[in-house]
């Protein structure tokens, strides 16, 4: 049986509010320059996944431009006035 290649993708989650006041949750995939939401982090991650898949099985060719180097992710914490910020993640 032949391993599948494995391509990592770089996925930004942010919560966000409606005009009604109500939540929502924005993903990001900005290497391939779409956006999908869903009503909670769960299935924003899963309308993301479905995104990048439709994505890449209507342009395969980018799958040439796709990292198989699982990405390091960082998260800064900045304050206001704050000429030093510190490493979260």
């Amino acid at each position: 049986m032949m391993q599948k290649e494995k391509y990592f993708m770089d996925v930004v989650i942010q919560k966000e509010t409606l005009s009604d006041g109500s939540p929502i949750y924005v993903s990001h995939c900005a290497s391939l320059g779409i956006a999908s939401q869903g009503k909670d982090i769960e299935e924003a991650i899963a309308n993301i996944r479905e995104a990048i898949e439709l994505y890449l099985e209507d342009q395969p060719e980018t799958y040439d431009e796709l990292s198989t180097n699982e990405p390091v992710f960082s998260v800064v914490e900045v304050t206001r006035n704050s000429k030093v910020a510190s490493r979260v993640r």
